[in-house]
């Protein structure tokens, strides 16, 4: 009995995980398609992801294992990672490590990550810095980085998730008119009037987005590298190079891996630059921890600059939704409800 009562379960679920397998696949093609539901890439666990990877090649390499084995333990102790393999394989042959890794990043979401680091690498290698402490130290500003990537995510989900919400409304409108029995369909395509109003709805909806979505952009822009420079000018430093060496190989190593453009460059970081510099004379101070201390104290900022602009995102947004949403959901969904009344009425006269 057990069996037989069995028998025709075992068909039910299986048919039951084909339809969920077959919504969850309509579902991500569906996002990949559509601009308003497509996810954007987490990029702060590509951060935090390659953050680890730095923390325990500093363990690696302060345990006394060289290099080339450390990069080769990595590569084989975890998930298949093609910037792991070419670093290994890297420092097997002797080749440059940065270079490899820049070389095999590509394109994904921690390919930040992983571009600091081969410029890090660099900066330690070519100025003699000991690799164990700037690791360290690299990782520490990568996971403060990681950290103000997820407040800025968390601060705009909201207002986003609201923008997206409303934008949806004339849709909702114009079905639910569909499902209240008027044929707001025929109106919109068949009416010379209809047409009109669908034609300036969806101009609205889109002007609406597209406004909307700048806004979200300008407000999730930040710093990226804000106290990347003096981290590795703290790193060039601690190899003993003088200032100008350290600025040069620095400036090389930015450029080398895309780094030099709109990542905390500029002449705000060479203003502070030479005030550490003064106040490390001055005092007698190590400038290579004051550097540090600046770069910790620039990232501060980049946090708190990204989170109140987040917190105004959601007053921001209301200019599109006001001024384009309502609009389009008058053009839309009450437009063609009072549109098919009236030829209805005159149509039964």
């Amino acid at each position: 009995m057990l069996s037989e009562s069995a028998a025709p379960a075992a068909p039910a679920a299986a048919v039951e995980t084909r339809v969920r397998a077959g919504l969850v696949r309509a579902l991500e093609v569906l996002r990949s398609r559509v601009p308003m539901l497509r996810r954007a890439p987490d990029a702060a666990a590509g951060v935090d992801r390659v953050a680890g990877v730095v923390e325990r090649l500093a363990v690696l390499l302060s345990a006394g294992v060289p290099a080339s084995a450390a990069w080769r333990h990595l590569s084989e102790s975890g998930e298949p990672d093609p910037v792991l393999d070419a670093a290994a394989e890297a420092g097997e042959l002797g080749a440059p490590i940065a270079a490899a890794i820049a070389a095999a990043r590509g394109e994904r979401p921690e390919s930040d990550g992983w571009a600091v680091l081969a410029a890090a690498w660099q900066v330690a290698s070519e100025s003699g810095a000991p690799l164990t402490t700037s690791l360290r130290e690299l990782a520490t500003a990568m996971r403060d980085e990681a950290q103000v990537r997820r407040e800025v995510r968390t601060s705009l989900a909201g207002p986003a998730a609201s923008a997206r919400m409303v934008l949806a409304l004339p849709l909702v409108a114009l079905g639910f008119g569909s499902v209240l029995g008027f044929d707001t369909a025929s109106v919109l395509l068949g009416n010379p009037i209809g047409l009109v109003c669908l034609l300036l709805g969806a101009a609205f909806l889109w002007v609406a987005f597209r406004w909307s979505r700048s806004l979200a952009a300008r407000a999730a822009a930040f710093d990226e590298g804000a106290g990347l420079e003096l981290e590795l000018l703290a790193i060039g430093m601690a190899g003993g190079a003088s200032i100008d060496r350290a600025r040069a190989v620095v400036a090389s190593a930015l450029a080398s891996h895309g780094l030099d453009r709109g990542r905390g460059g500029g002449t705000g970081t060479s203003r502070r630059l030479e005030e550490t510099v003064r106040l490390a004379e001055r005092a007698g101070a190590p400038l290579v921890e004051l550097l540090r201390a600046e770069a910790q104290r620039g990232r501060r900022i980049a946090r708190t600059d990204a989170a109140t602009r987040g917190a105004a995102l959601g007053v921001r947004l209301m200019l599109p939704l006001g001024i384009c949403v309502l609009p389009a959901f008058v053009l839309l969904g009450v437009a063609p409800l009072l549109i098919s009344v009236v030829t209805g009425t005159l149509g039964a006269e």
